[in-house]
């Protein structure tokens, strides 16, 4: 694959994004940088720019928990498709935690928003070369994590486990496991186009955020505790298998895998089945508001 023009990385202004910002930036792909605040947006532009002078990058706001704010994202893109995206923005939310649209934060957030973004890509990126990048979960550590593939609002509100304070945290890994049914659903209705969709686990990486600031408790230590024993290489170490798969010339093709340290991997069985993936992806449709046909 040639060199890439023009790339979107969501969750962009912090941690594991940014570092995949800064690493595209610096192969001489032009960036655009989501994220919810125009603040943190322009903080994150010049910290790139301190070490990339000449990178190319364009902010774009957009609250990517709300399916409005997606839609118009995507109908700006489109004026001028990417070769890449990336989709790595991810929040851990309470179960109660709804958006004005009536979605769980985190269902939308982490699920919903790369749903819809990546399928609304693919008509303006047309007969073109894109590569879409996924960034999920451990597959090892999501494996008994089945998720309700008919009722996915269940998945981050309902039946979460004993500890009040640890819920979140199963919400947010069901939707990691979204994720990866999401890719392999993608890939198999872009079969035969030039369109790859693949998934990545970055690690538990020191350094990132995941709405550290609304935990609570027993959550609240865990991701504190998270950010001190793993991963010592921090945002950049995780950065580097979704940058990787976004680029290297090496995974031309590959599309509907799933990429653990750059080796595919294979997923629990309960995310490869067909069945369970198209069943996920018809109620996502329904969610979002979409037809099930791409």
């Amino acid at each position: 694959m040639p060199p890439a023009t023009r790339a979107v990385v969501t969750g962009a202004t912090s941690g594991i994004g940014e570092a995949i910002a800064r690493r595209l930036a610096a192969d001489g792909v032009h960036v655009t940088l989501v994220g919810r605040d125009d603040a943190r947006l322009d903080q994150t532009r010049r910290r790139i720019l301190a070490g990339v002078p000449d990178a190319g990058l364009h902010p774009e706001r957009a609250d990517l928990s709300l399916l409005g704010e997606v839609r118009d994202l995507a109908g700006r893109l489109a004026d001028s498709p990417p070769d890449i995206v990336i989709c790595n923005a991810a929040v851990v939310a309470d179960a109660a935690d709804r958006t004005p649209e009536g979605h769980q934060r985190a269902l939308a957030t982490n699920h919903l928003a790369p749903y819809l973004l990546l399928r609304s890509l693919v008509k303006p990126i047309g007969s073109r070369t894109a590569r879409f990048v996924v960034v999920g979960g451990s597959p090892g550590g999501l494996a008994r994590m089945p998720i309700d593939v008919d009722d996915l609002d269940r998945n981050t509100s309902h039946d979460l486990g004993p500890a009040p304070s640890l819920r979140a945290f199963v919400g947010y890994a069901r939707t990691k496991n979204m994720n990866a049914m999401f890719v392999y659903a993608l890939a198999r209705r872009l079969h035969g186009t030039r369109i790859t969709v693949n998934g990545a686990h970055p690690g538990i990486i020191r350094g990132t955020r995941l709405g550290l600031a609304h935990q609570r408790g027993l959550n609240r230590a865990f991701g504190t505790i998270s950010q001190l024993l793993f991963s010592p290489g921090g945002p950049d170490a995780g950065a580097d298998t979704p940058a990787w798969l976004a680029s290297a010339p090496e995974v031309d093709g590959i599309t509907g895998r799933f990429f653990v340290k750059r080796r595919p991997v294979t997923t629990a069985p309960h995310t490869t089945d067909a069945a369970r993936c198209d069943r996920l992806w018809a109620e996502s449709a329904r969610l979002v508001g979409e037809p099930v046909t791409l």
